[in-house]
């Protein structure tokens, strides 16, 4: 079954990239979203303010390739639950990676600077990620194609200092205070964003909708 099929039954505009003029500045902030919730969002309004961008692109994939999918909602749903999340005039929502048939954020970024060669794009995620990025799938080309802001997140502020990706890029890193000025840097170049923390986790959710 193709990628399109699977996605057959999604709204249409789910199952393509958001518009976007040339030269702007685009967040591409991808997850599984299961569910999303005010963490999430506050990410999302984080860069959106922090760094200036014209859009954040929540990129809802198919599932997360380092976990276990036993819990892991219709994409259908997430999508709903993040559109609905995600209300704001410079907030998107898109399931691409499903019509791209691939769930790695490298083969994806790939793809989206193919497709919009004119856009600048940043990599979008959650310091909880930060730990395990060096599993990623081509981490490093990943960490090399797109700028990367990190949002602080609870329990994760050691991770900048300690997670192998940190370490091994630790001379690209952009103080915090310059953050506007990452979209327009070429990779490889990342910031750390602190921010208030909200602990609500979508692993907490889960768990608390199965009791």
């Amino acid at each position: 079954m193709s990628p399109l099929s699977l996605g057959a039954g999604l709204d249409r505009d789910w199952m393509k990239l958001p518009h976007a003029e040339p030269g702007n500045r685009i967040g591409i902030f991808g997850g599984s979203f299961n569910p999303p919730h005010s963490g999430h969002r506050l990410v999302a309004s984080t860069v959106l303010k922090r760094l200036g961008l014209d859009q954040v692109w929540w990129l809802v994939t198919p599932g997360n390739p380092l976990k276990s999918h036993a819990d892991l909602a219709p994409l259908e749903r997430r999508l709903r639950l993040t559109a609905d999340l995600a209300d704001h005039p410079r907030m998107k929502v898109t399931a691409f990676e499903q019509v791209l048939g691939t769930p790695y954020t490298a083969r994806t970024l790939v793809a989206l600077r193919q497709m919009r060669p004119s856009v600048r794009f940043v990599w979008v995620m959650g310091a909880d990620n930060l730990a395990s990025f060096h599993r990623w799938q081509d981490w490093r080309d990943i960490v090399g194609s797109v700028p990367i802001a990190i949002v602080d997140r609870p329990g994760a502020s050691l991770s900048v200092m300690s997670s192998p990706m940190a370490k091994a890029y630790e001379k690209y890193r952009l103080p915090e205070e310059d953050a506007a000025l990452l979209p327009e840097m070429e990779a490889p170049i990342w910031t750390f964003l602190h921010t208030p923390l909200d602990r609500t986790s979508s692993t907490d959710l889960r768990l608390g909708q199965k009791r």
